[in-house]
C-alpha cells in the first residue's frame, strides 16, 4: 500500500560523488588509464564508489553517445531494484505526471477508456465517463475508435493513441468512431475527467455487486455513495468486488472501514523507526450479510478491506488467495522531477496477523478458468457466469437465515 500523507519533498541524491564532466576515478583493477595515463595521485582505494568507476569505463570505451537522463534514469532504478524489495520503485520525471494522475483518479482527456481487440482494426470503447466530453457528443460504450486527428489509431498503437486523445486542458482533439459499420468525427474539448472508480449493479431484487477498482482518492466517497444507493433500489446484502484492485490510500480504506465495521481496531501499521500505530472504528456501523470477491491480484488495500470483515466475522470472502502486499511505501520526489517510492513499514490486520507474502486465505474458495479470468478482468463475464459472484449469492443465501447481527 502507497501510504502517503502529503507530498514529502525530500531532496535524494541518487549518485553521490558523481563525476561531473567525465571527472576520472580510481579502478581497483588498475592504477592507469588507456595509454598509460595515470589516475590523479589523490585517489586511493576508496575515495569512489563503484557507480563513479562504472562511469569512468563508460565515459572512455563506450562507442556509442551517452543520454545523460537516460544514464542517470537507469541508475536510480537499479538503485532501488538492488533492495530485492518488489515494492519499492523508481518514477521516472517523464512518468510522474501519470503517476499522480493514477493516485488522484483523474486525468485530463475526453473520458473514454479503450480496450484492444487483435480481431479488429481499431479500440473498443469499454467505458464512457459521466459528464465527460465524449459523453455529451454522444460516443458510446462499444464503439470502435479508429483514428486520432486522422492518424490510423490501430497503426498508430494503443500507447501513442492514448498520448494523442489526451492533453493540455482546453486544447481540441478530432477522433473518428465506428458505430454498426458508419463512421463518424467529433471534435472534443479536453478536460479533466475522474476516473470511475466504484460501479454497482444489483445481483438479485436484494443483492447488489459493489465493484471497486483501487482505495486511490475519492474512493471512500464513491463507495458509500454506491452502497446507500444500492440500498435504497432494494439491496439487503451486498458483494464487495475488489479482485484486480491494486490497492491505494491508507485513510481512505479505513473510512471505509469505519463506515462498515463496529467499533474496534481497523489497521495497524509498523514504520521503519519501530513506531506503531492503530486505526479504530467507532460504534456506528453497516449491519447487512456481506460477501468479498478476491484473486491473486488483489493487493494491499483490498487485502486489508477483505481480511478486515473476515476478522470481524462481518462478510464472508470468496475467490482466491491474495498477492501477499503488506508493506508500505512513501514516496519522496527529487530534485529532478522524478521519485522513488520505497517500503517504509509494515501494515498489520485488525488481530495483529501480517500478509507479507502470504495473502488472505477466502472462507470459500473458488477459482475461474484462465478464460473467464481475462473475461472478468476485462469486464467481459456476465455476473450469471461468474463462478466466484454465485457463490457469493450462495454464499449470502446461506448468511441470511443465520444472521445475529
Amino acid at each position: 500500500m502507497k501510504k502517503r500523507f502529503g507530498i514529502l519533498s525530500v531532496c535524494i541524491l541518487v549518485l553521490c560523488g558523481m563525476a561531473v564532466g567525465g571527472v576520472l576515478c580510481y579502478v581497483w583493477a588498475s592504477p592507469y588509464l588507456p595509454g598509460g595515463a595515470h589516475y590523479p595521485a589523490a585517489a586511493e582505494p576508496g575515495d569512489y564508489d563503484k557507480l563513479d568507476e562504472i562511469r569512468a569505463y563508460l565515459d572512455y570505451y563506450f562507442v556509442g553517445d551517452l543520454d545523460e537522463p537516460q544514464l542517470m534514469d537507469g541508475a536510480a532504478s537499479g538503485l532501488i531494484s538492488g533492495t530485492g524489495d518488489r515494492w519499492s520503485y523508481y518514477i521516472s520525471a517523464e512518468d510522474l505526471a501519470s503517476y499522480t494522475e493514477k493516485m488522484e483518479n483523474a486525468y485530463v482527456g475526453v473520458g473514454i477508456t479503450i480496450r484492444a481487440n487483435e480481431a479488429e482494426d481499431g479500440f473498443t470503447v469499454t467505458l464512457v465517463n459521466a459528464g465527460g466530453p465524449a459523453e455529451a457528443a454522444g460516443v458510446q460504450p462499444g464503439d470502435k475508435l479508429i483514428a486520432v486527428g486522422g492518424a490510423n489509431a490501430w497503426e498508430l498503437g494503443m500507447d501513442e493513441t492514448k498520448n494523442r486523445v489526451r492533453g493540455e486542458a482546453g486544447t481540441t482533439v478530432e477522433l473518428t468512431f465506428c458505430r454498426d459499420g458508419e463512421s463518424y468525427d467529433v471534435t472534443l474539448t479536453r478536460t479533466k475527467v475522474e476516473t470511475q472508480i466504484v460501479s454497482w449493479n444489483m445481483l438479485r431484487d436484494d443483492t447488489a455487486l459493489i465493484q471497486i477498482a483501487n482505495f486511490d482518492t475519492n474512493s471512500c466517497r464513491d463507495a458509500i455513495a454506491a452502497i446507500e444507493a444500492a440500498h435504497e433500489a432494494g439491496a439487503r446484502a451486498l458483494v464487495f468486488d475488489v479482485r484486480n484492485n491494486p490497492g491505494g490510500l491508507k485513510h481512505e480504506l479505513v473510512k471505509l472501514l469505519d463506515y462498515l465495521l463496529p467499533e474496534g481496531p481497523l489497521f495497524r501499521s509498523t514504520s521503519y523507526d519501530g513506531k506503531s500505530e492503530v486505526d479504530y472504528s467507532d460504534k456506528d456501523c453497516l449491519s447487512m450479510p456481506m460477501a468479498v470477491l478476491v484473486n491473486r491480484d488483489s493487493y494491499s488495500a483490498a487485502e486489508f478491506f477483505a481480511v478486515a470483515l473476515q476478522e470481524y466475522d462481518w462478510a464472508t470472502v470468496i475467490g482466491t488467495g491474495t498477492s501477499g502486499k503488506g508493506y508500505y511505501q512513501n514516496t519522496f520526489y527529487l530534485t529532478d522531477g522524478s521519485a522513488i517510492a520505497i517500503s517504509t513499514g509494515e501494515y498489520r490486520t485488525p488481530q495483529d496477523k501480517s500478509l507479507v507474502g502470504v495473502g488472505i486465505e477466502p472462507d470459500v474458495y473458488v477459482e475461474l478458468g484462465s478464460e473467464d479470468y481475462v473475461n472478468q478482468y476485462y469486464g467481459l463475464l456476465d455476473w450469471q457466469d461468474d463462478k466466484q459472484i454465485l457463490a457469493a449469492l450462495d454464499a449470502l443465501q446461506t448468511d441470511e437465515g443465520s444472521d445475529q447481527r
